[in-house]
């Protein structure tokens, strides 16, 4: 039986911290992954539309063998700056891969879109995504908050506000494993109009409302149900625009090949928790992290244990995003607890 960290959070996953920084008028935010120690890493992009930095040095054929951050962020395009902020943030503190004689901190990054949840975005020349990262670096700690915050502010789902959600799991062979998740798909976290998750098989503790599936199931469930897809320009139905972006991390001891693996099947919680995901118009993307805080080295079978969990975890931390989501004026969606 899988049961959480005490906190329910990815900071369940020894060595790591997270932080947020938000601007409610912009609607939109940064939240980033501070790694205590550089973490061996690892990243799979399976949506066709992603906003990346840094992510060919995370394969396993090349040099770099652990990273220092990662950045998950809004604002599309003009929020990869954001890794910028974070970099200043940790070259203050000395940290970075040291290349001849100066230290470059490492820093993958992702994006989603939300510029057109209704914020205001006449932000002038620069965006200001570098100084919220900055600020997201400043404040990491153990304990962040879920929802509308970070880079989840101004995140939508199908019909429902999405939100920054996190979960963790600790198996029976001592080793934690941790989800986190910016939530922005075109696809619905919900089964229908109800309000039952399509992860609700791997809820934990009713993290998430406690609802289960309804019974009997809606005749409307396979109803594909997309992001802005009532609202058309001219002749041309417009879905563009989303994007879940996330981190798995672990305590146990992973090479970067073993890394990569991690990610790819925490794409597997993406498919329990959103239907559909994974299109054209989602950028949608998994980073790994592994600590090797436990200092356990998994044999085969509980690694296989280990690449399950990801993908339970992560489902459960996409829905958390959704579930914890606060109203404010002007939302474009209402807010799950509404519903």
């Amino acid at each position: 039986m899988f049961r959480t960290g005490p906190r329910n959070l990815i900071t369940d996953v020894a060595g790591l911290r997270v932080g947020n920084a938000s601007d409610v008028r912009l609607r939109s935010g940064v939240t980033t992954i501070v790694c205590d120690v550089p973490a061996v890493a690892g990243v799979q992009i399976l949506g066709g539309a992603p906003g990346t930095r840094e992510t060919d040095l995370l394969e396993p054929h090349n040099s770099i063998e652990a990273i220092h951050a990662v950045v998950l962020s809004g604002g599309s395009a003009f929020g990869l700056d954001a890794a910028s902020g974070v970099q200043a943030a940790l070259r203050e503190r000395g940290i970075g891969v040291e290349v001849g004689g100066f230290r470059v901190p490492i820093v993958p990054a992702a994006i989603l879109f939300d510029l057109r949840n209704g914020g205001d975005k006449d932000w002038g020349r620069y965006p200001p995504y570098r100084d919220l990262g900055y600020e997201a670096a400043q404040a990491v700690g153990l304990d962040f908050a879920l929802g509308t915050v970070g880079a989840g502010t101004g995140a939508l789902s199908s019909g429902l506000k999405g939100g920054l959600g996190s979960a963790s799991t600790v198996l029976d062979s001592g080793v934690t494993i941790g989800g986190l998740a910016a939530v922005n798909p075109t696809g619905s976290v919900t089964i229908a109009q109800t309000r039952h998750f399509w992860a609700a098989p791997f809820e934990i503790g009713g993290e998430f409302g406690g609802l289960g599936y309804p019974s009997p199931m809606p005749e409307d469930a396979k109803t594909i149900l997309l992001k802005f897809r009532d609202k058309h320009i001219g002749k041309r139905t417009e879905v563009g625009g989303n994007t879940t972006i996330a981190v798995i991390a672990t305590d146990a001891v992973l090479t970067k090949a073993a890394a990569k693996r991690l990610a790819i099947s925490a794409h597997d919680g993406f498919v329990r928790a959103i239907w559909p995901t994974h299109t054209p118009a989602d950028g949608d993307l998994v980073f790994a992290l592994a600590t090797g805080k436990s200092g356990i080295e998994l044999a085969p079978n509980d690694a296989i244990d280990l690449y399950a969990a990801a993908g339970a975890t992560m489902a459960r931390a996409i829905s958390r995003g959704v579930f914890a989501a606060t109203p404010a004026d002007g939302d474009l969606f209402p807010v799950w607890s509404s519903r």
